[in-house]
């Protein structure tokens, strides 16, 4: 079976110790095909010496002022020569040594334990994600007030991405915009039943989180039609008022 080129892109700021544990983990996996990109935000702590220390694992990687974390994604895939893509970010992990392998390389049978489940036609595959000590499952595709899935356990076409690149008007919710508009736009998911990445827990989208339920508001108006609004916004507003209360 032909090796599937995947690409990994690894965006980050000023997070060099975050950034040696994905490029250790993206070192780990026993998958040739692949491409490895670092696109980082022009740091100012000790970001480059660990990128040149470990530049034979990276395949390119540019260090400049961006506009955000999905402007330095959308940069990632402009730059990208694999057929599908994982944005696995400073800090953030793969679950296993072997998870390129076991998605791409093994038969269904080998890889599942019942054949038919992993599609290759899809558009986007994706698993479930760990954070911390607890395994948080993903959900069947469906339109929901939240992303189904964590994009650190996702690979997307790269045609996709290209399709729908990340609105950086949305500087907390660009990649649950995103999964909208593949879900809506009618394009194939493929739900695996294994964890994919270790989740880093410390990112902007956990620390501030009535941000991003804010944010999380703005893309379902702009997205869905108001019949969808109608049953998404008003638990989407509840926790976002309890959050504010909440102080978070």
């Amino acid at each position: 079976m032909n090796e599937i080129p995947v690409t990994i892109i690894t965006v980050c700021r000023n997070n060099a110790r975050g950034l040696e544990m994905t490029i250790h983990s993206v070192e780990s996996q026993n998958w040739k095909k692949k491409e490895f990109l670092v696109i980082d935000g022009a740091s100012t702590d000790e970001t480059l010496e660990i990128i040149k220390a470990h530049e034979v694992s990276i395949t390119q990687w540019v260090s400049e002022p961006d506009q955000g974390i999905y402007d330095a994604m959308n940069k990632g895939v402009r730059m990208a020569r694999g057929e599908w893509v994982i944005f696995m970010n400073a800090g953030d992990t793969f679950a296993a040594s072997d998870v390129l392998q076991r998605v791409f390389g093994q038969s269904l049978q080998e890889c599942l334990g019942a054949p038919g489940i992993l599609d290759l036609e899809a558009d986007i595959i994706y698993g479930d994600v760990i954070k911390g000590e607890t395994v948080k499952k993903a959900e069947p595709p469906h339109n929901s007030h939240r992303m189904f899935f964590c994009h650190q356990s996702a690979f997307i076409r790269t045609a996709c991405l290209k399709e729908f690149p990340f609105d950086t008007n949305h500087r907390m919710s660009a990649d649950f915009k995103q999964l909208k508009q593949l879900y809506l736009s009618g394009k194939r998911f493929c739900q695996l039943p294994f964890p994919i990445a270790n989740f880093d827990t410390l990112g902007v989208s956990n620390t501030c989180r009535s941000s991003g339920l804010y944010d999380n508001i703005l893309v379902i108006r702009e997205t869905d039609t108001l019949l969808e609004q109608a049953r998404l916004l008003p638990r989407l507003w509840f926790t976002y008022i309890f959050s504010k209360l909440r102080g978070k």
